[in-house]
């Protein structure tokens, strides 16, 4: 009996994924364990892994959107043949559907575009999802996805629209080619701008400090000396004196949501990652438990895999708390936006040699300028001030966090 390929729940809250393309083809063994095809979800695209060892013997869709649970392929023994009714697609037809399509009906009752039945509109979970956050009239989209079922990217092609079609292709008619490249949206991409926009409607305080980071650097030479084959970085000490100030301040390591406040008993430290597909946030968990030595190795695991396009989505899942740093950037200062439900960010700059007056004598000290943006609705004023004082002296004077 061949093994139905489903489309798996990779993460929570997901509803439906796109597939992007097969990486077997059909009559090809496949092994247990070994990467299948890949997946685009909201969050990271992924190779997703057989769960079954045999033969490809069917490939049920071969790509676009795709609701979890739904049959997608089939594996088996070799020779063995597909049984009729166990084909998804014959599955779908509704049985009167021959019987709905001799009776007449009015031009006004005829099928709409959007793939409405019996008053309700054929749409998938993501797509109504995206609907709801957006106040789309799903009514008013034409569905392009089976049966004129509406997809994601139906709502994202009907939004991007101007209202004029007619004076929009007299513009394109006019200007010179070449000029104006069209980059369809990727699934993390659109996710990158739902959750930037959610965040920006948060009610956000900032908090500013400038830290001599004199003993960071020299902690940062020492340990790269005793562990000559991690590369540890600034980001790497961050992330270790943010996870245990989190652990002296637990009511900084929260998540908000309409009802609690979630409070973590673990520092989970995501660290914002430039990577080709968008910004990414891989999550170092249990950062508090860890050696410098130890978040550095898990550290450029994520962001080397991050890169590739590798990540997996519980790589990004279950965060507490992010650190953005764009000091190798030679960026001095910036307010990072919150990455909810996270209640705060730190944001951290370059490091510069500047003139300070100290003890009523001029020093040059290697500054850096952190700020850490709150959410209010889940962190005072105060107690912000207070976490990010403790970071402050952790970075200061690394032996009070080690």
């Amino acid at each position: 009996m061949a093994t139905e390929v489903k489309l798996p729940r990779l993460g929570q809250g997901m509803e439906s994924g796109t597939i992007v393309k097969w990486l077997k083809s059909v009559g090809e063994p496949v092994e247990k364990g070994e990467p299948l095809y890949e997946l685009d979800t909201d969050k990271v695209t992924q190779e997703v892994e057989a769960e079954a060892s045999g033969v490809l013997l069917k490939i049920a869709i071969s790509a676009g959107e795709v609701e979890v649970g739904k049959t997608i392929g089939f594996i088996g023994a070799e020779g063995e043949s597909v049984a009729a009714e166990e084909a998804p697609a014959k599955a779908e037809q509704p049985t009167e559907a021959p019987a709905r399509e001799a009776e007449p009906a009015p031009a006004v009752e005829a099928q709409p575009s959007n793939g409405s039945t019996n008053g309700r509109i054929k749409a998938s979970p993501l797509a109504r999802r995206i609907a709801r956050e957006r106040g789309v009239d799903l009514a008013q989209i034409t569905g392009t996805g089976p049966d004129g079922r509406i997809v994601a990217e139906d709502i994202e092609r009907a939004q991007a629209q101007p209202p004029t079609s007619t004076s929009n292709s007299l513009l394109q008619a006019q200007a010179p080619p070449g000029e104006v490249e069209s980059r369809p949206l990727s699934n993390v991409r659109k996710t990158i701008a739902r959750r930037l926009t959610q965040a920006w409607t948060v009610p956000a305080f900032q908090l500013t400090v400038n830290v001599d980071m004199t003993r960071a650097n020299e902690l940062v030479t020492k340990q790269r000396e005793l562990n000559p084959d991690v590369r540890i970085t600034i980001t790497d000490v961050l992330t270790k004196v943010c996870a245990q100030a989190l652990m002296r301040h637990r009511d900084m390591n929260v998540q908000y949501n309409d009802d609690a406040l979630l409070v973590f008993p673990s520092a989970n430290i995501g660290i914002a990652v430039a990577a080709p597909q968008g910004l990414v946030v891989p999550v170092v968990a249990g950062a508090e438990r860890l050696t410098i030595a130890q978040i550095a190795g898990v550290r450029g695991d994520l962001v080397g895999r991050a890169r590739d396009g590798k990540l997996r989505t519980d790589d990004l899942e279950g965060g507490t708390f992010t650190i953005s740093n764009l000091g190798m950037y030679d960026v001095d200062q910036f307010v990072a936006v919150l990455n909810p439900p996270q209640a705060s960010i730190l944001a951290v700059g370059s490091t510069r040699d500047q003139v300070v007056p100290r003890d009523g004598d001029l020093h040059i000290l290697p500054l850096m300028t952190m700020t850490l943006t709150c959410d209010h609705r889940a962190v005072d004023g105060a107690t912000g001030a207070e976490f990010l004082r403790t970071i402050k002296a952790f970075l200061e004077d690394p032996g009070l966090a080690l």
